[in-house]
């Protein structure tokens, strides 16, 4: 059975896939819109395809439009994620499909697959969200550090187009479906890589002040809703764990990269003051309490960006050190051995 899908005129929004029948009835409704299968060449006007020739020519004036197409359900679109240390998602498009994705990450994309900036993470794009829907989408992902802007990948062409996302600095990128994680994840800022179109991205407030202050993430973390793919971006490598209810996990407050909406997270005091001033690991430790699973990365970006600034030479000046004996005996005090 032949699955048909439709584009509104002036929108990239995709509806379908809906059979001959629905077609039908959908192309009375909508005789502007462009439509396609499996087996055309691209996409056509509704009024040129021999199966909605007699539909739209029987049209009843009195006839409402149809309604959107629903919010609640994300393009299902293909991937594959390519290489080992500096990884990047190839994700394959459908016609009339779409991948968000935030402003710089993209790699490569095949000609027919379509850029569009819109405001916000693109949930409303197409979909006839008010400008008041998009200012409040836009303002929360300025407040977990991202841009005003959403860049939408739409293939608008016909057959398989690909589209590839490359991850801003080295470590492991996730494929998340977030339907099989209760339709919410909850991530560290910037982690959000790319996505179908339909997936939110939020703000998710820590609730207690210790928490926000000294949780390595401060109080404002990514809030990732929807049923469709995201894929995310961790420093190093990746672990994941689930806690059963009531157990607890304490890890280093950078560390944590996500976690289900189920699990609990607050922060205590690595211990005596000894520890505090000399264990190296600073004075709190993130504690995750279950249930739910977790996902802790094993570079986080901070720690990554403070090993190069203190290895970076002081003043603008060389590291006059380096190759002399003097040099090594600083690298043996400094304890920033490479050997």
């Amino acid at each position: 059975m032949s699955q048909w899908y439709f584009v509104p005129a002036g929108s990239t929004q995709r509806i379908g896939p809906l059979d001959l029948v629905a077609a039908q009835a959908h192309a009375r409704r909508n005789p502007n819109d462009l439509c396609w299968r499996e087996g055309m060449a691209g996409w056509q006007a509704v009024k040129s395809v021999p199966e909605f020739a007699e539909a739209v020519d029987t049209m009843p004036a009195h006839l409402p439009p149809s309604p959107p197409p629903s919010r609640g359900r994300s393009d299902d679109i293909d991937y594959r994620i390519v290489g080992n240390d500096m990884q990047f998602v190839e994700v394959e498009l459908d016609p009339g499909e779409s991948a968000i994705a935030e402003a710089g990450a993209l790699m490569y994309k095949d000609a027919a697959v379509q850029m569009d900036t819109v405001f916000g993470d693109g949930r409303h794009s197409g979909q006839g969200g008010g400008f008041m829907d998009k200012l409040m989408s836009a303002g929360k992902r300025v407040l977990t550090g991202e841009s005003l802007f959403t860049t939408v990948f739409t293939h608008a062409g016909s057959g398989k187009a690909r589209v590839a996302f490359a991850a801003p600095y080295p470590g492991t990128v996730l494929a998340m479906k977030l339907d099989e994680h209760g339709g919410r994840l909850i991530c560290q800022k910037d982690s959000f890589l790319a996505g179908a179109r339909g997936v939110s991205v939020g703000i998710h407030f820590q609730r207690k002040i210790l928490t926000g202050l000294f949780g390595g993430e401060g109080f404002i973390m990514q809030k990732l809703e929807g049923d469709g793919w995201v894929f995310v971006h961790a420093g190093g490598t990746v672990v994941e764990r689930e806690l059963r209810a009531g157990e607890r996990l304490d890890v280093d407050t950078g560390c944590v990269m996500a976690f289900h909406d189920s699990v609990q997270m607050d922060v205590r005091a690595v211990g005596g003051i000894k520890s505090m001033l000399f264990g190296g690991e600073g004075v709190f430790l993130a504690t995750l309490t279950g249930p739910g699973k977790v996902w802790l990365q094993s570079l986080p970006f901070s720690r990554m960006a403070g090993r190069m600034l203190a290895a970076a030479p002081q003043g603008g000046g060389q590291n006059r050190g380096e190759g002399s004996v003097l040099g090594g005996l600083g690298r043996i005090l400094d304890g920033d051995n490479g050997f």
